[in-house]
């Protein structure tokens, strides 16, 4: 097995001995642990709330579970009286059933519509009600995924115009146990994570449909599978350390490939290679996500508003390909060209977010206006996307007798890299035939979630993509012109039980 190929199994290894070291530890020292206090509410990500706006339900992996139909239903919520009698035993479970309907009925690759459903199932062990284990807990979710993409079939877009989009599957997401230790203030966890739950997360942004608002494109499309996020996760150790209930600090090592689809020659469908979410890769070259977060203002201070500062960082360690150059040296547009990039070293980036709450409803703890901004570098040579910035506002309770209604509206933009423009120009320059080149894409989403009852919400949904897929050409186009800007219509129905 060549040196890099072991590297993140023998990280994994390392990493499990310290922590489970760690956890003995500190478990013989102190019997009577504590959960260390935070404030009542808690945010996505499963930080303070520092966003006021939060929406009541979500699609977007870090969104928390808020609120559940189950009293809505009166004597068919819990027919069988289980639930509270599974909690106090220290087993809790829940569903989210997430249903789109969204069409372009201008521009993009063709117009069409499609209707795309998940149903997504949580299970949460705590071992120490269940079998006496102090501060540990057992965490699984799966998807059960149903429909057809408009990204992927009409629109042509990098930003996915729905977080839920995936191909169809019946497939495990994240399978992690988690132990507490000193007091509550850090979390070791270990097993199948997903980044997108806990890194790089804005609170504010949980609100919105387009993909890109959880998982931001810039890691999507630069990293290898997408990344370790929705719809796939991979093997991983996480560490995160709380000292109080402002800073937070925490460093997760993943397998650098979830689906195995970064490897020379062209490329398979990653979603198609890890079709049921248990490949359990741990050979790949690793991902290392490193971030620190403060949050400000956490007091619920009338006079005060919170907010959060996050400062991040990745690196992955494998080998990509140069998306210009191939291995003699040549432009891969060259018809003398051997037709694989040239194999380069690592990829990396760089992100900060801040998450505002701008004004808070006189009396009201969670009612106002929240703003959110994130932005994000990636300056190598193999990254398709070089330069990311994406933000919003949130208003929840904005009209009388709609108090947990939120309106947002935000906009995102993903810059091509220089490598890939002038890789377009090449392709033209040997070609001889006129087409475009590939600048940026951004899209412009206004959104309206509507609780009809705790739980249970409609959404309509508006998105405008300008230069979709960063300004292709058409195939469906005879002359070869550029995808026209998109307009994206839809409704969202969401149910959490």
């Amino acid at each position: 097995m060549p040196a890099a190929t072991g590297q993140t199994g023998r990280l994994f290894r390392r990493a499990a001995g310290a922590a489970l070291a760690a956890g003995l530890c500190a478990l013989g020292a102190s019997s009577q642990a504590q959960q260390l206090a935070f404030p009542r509410f808690r945010g996505a990500g499963d930080d303070p709330r520092t966003a006021i706006a939060q929406p009541e339900t979500t699609s977007q992996a870090s969104g928390g579970y808020v609120s559940s139909v189950e009293p809505s239903l009166g004597p068919l919520g819990d027919p069988l009286g289980l639930r509270p009698v599974l909690k106090a035993r220290g087993i809790e479970y829940s569903l989210t059933y997430v249903a789109d309907a969204l069409g372009n009925p201008a521009g993009g690759l063709r117009r069409g519509a499609i209707a795309e459903d998940r149903l997504n199932l949580r299970l949460n062990l705590n071992l120490d009600r269940l079998v006496g284990w102090e501060g540990g807990t057992i965490h699984a979710n799966a998807y059960f995924i149903h429909g057809t993409g408009l990204s992927r079939y009409f629109v042509g877009n990098l930003m996915t115009t729905s977080v839920i989009e995936a191909l169809p599957a019946t497939r495990l997401y994240v399978l992690w146990f988690d132990q507490r230790l000193l007091d509550g203030k850090l979390a070791l966890r270990a097993g199948q994570l997903a980044a997108d739950t806990e890194f790089i997360v804005s609170q504010t942004a949980t609100l919105f449909v387009n993909s890109t608002f959880g998982w931001p494109a810039i890691t999507g499309l630069n990293l290898p599978s997408g990344g370790p996020a929705y719809p796939l996760a991979t093997p991983a150790v996480r560490a995160k350390y709380t000292p109080d209930d402002k800073l937070s600090l925490q460093v997760g090592l993943f397998d650098g490939d979830p689906a195995g689809a970064n490897r020379p020659g062209p490329d398979p469908e990653p979603q198609r290679l890890d079709r049921s979410g248990t490949n359990f890769r741990t050979h790949d070259p690793a991902l290392v996500v490193a971030e620190a977060a403060y949050a400000y203002n956490t007091d619920n201070d009338p006079a005060t508003l919170p907010g959060t500062v996050t400062l991040g960082g990745w690196q992955n360690f494998g080998r990509f390909e140069d998306l210009r150059l191939d291995s003699a040296g040549r432009p891969l547009a060259d018809p003398a060209s051997t037709g694989i990039g040239r194999r380069l070293r690592g990829n990396a980036g760089l992100y900060g977010i801040l998450d505002q709450t701008l004004y808070r409803e006189p009396g009201k703890e969670d009612e106002g206006l929240s703003a959110f901004v994130r932005a994000s570098l990636s300056p190598t040579r193999s990254s398709l996307i070089d330069t990311y910035l994406d933000g919003g506002l949130a208003y929840r309770g904005l009209f009388p007798g709609r108090e947990s209604d939120t309106l947002g509206l935000s906009v995102a933009y993903a810059h091509i890299s220089a490598a890939a423009r002038r890789a377009d120009r090449d392709a033209i320059l040997y070609a001889g035939v006129p087409g475009p080149v590939r600048r940026a894409e951004t899209v412009i989403e206004a959104t309206y979630q509507a609780v009809i009852v705790p739980g249970f919400t409609v959404q309509p949904d508006v998105q405008y993509i300008l230069r979709p897929g960063g300004g292709i050409a058409n195939p469906y186009d005879p002359a070869g012109r550029r995808v026209r800007n998109a307009a994206v219509l839809g409704v969202r129905a969401t149910v959490q039980y």
